[in-house]
């Protein structure tokens, strides 16, 4: 694995894993001030955002469509006004990142499609 490329998904999985060791207790709050202090970490060492960084950006405005908000709460926020509490809203994060990673899979896939499909009708 390219640590310095592309980490958060790695990342994301340990603490799912073991989120006592890395946030506490299992916190929908604490997991975004973790997240909120990776991004920091990497900006000021200088680090290029990667490509898990960038589409894990698109997640904000999947969540809001998801919940139907247009306000300015973020994701955890939103997460934990439709969960039972931290902890649920824990493990729901975890659920809707999947649902949020398959439907990004979903819109490549359909984009490569779309794109053979065009480029065949080019060609001939």
């Amino acid at each position: 694995m390219d640590f310095e490329n592309e980490y958060l998904h790695h990342l994301l999985d340990r603490i799912k894993q073991r989120p006592g060791m890395y946030l506490g207790n299992c916190s929908i709050t604490r997991l975004n001030m973790l997240l909120v202090g990776y991004s920091q970490a990497r900006m000021e060492l200088g680090l290029p955002r990667t490509e898990q960084e960038k589409e894990f950006d698109q997640f904000q405005e999947w969540i809001q469509r998801k919940y139907n908000i247009s306000d300015s709460k973020g994701w955890d926020s939103i997460i934990l006004l439709n969960s039972i509490d931290e902890k649920g809203a824990f493990y729901n994060f975890f659920k809707l990142l999947e649902e949020f990673s398959h439907t990004k899979t979903n819109d490549r896939a359909s984009e490569v499609t779309t794109t053979a499909n065009n480029n065949y009708l080019t060609v001939s």
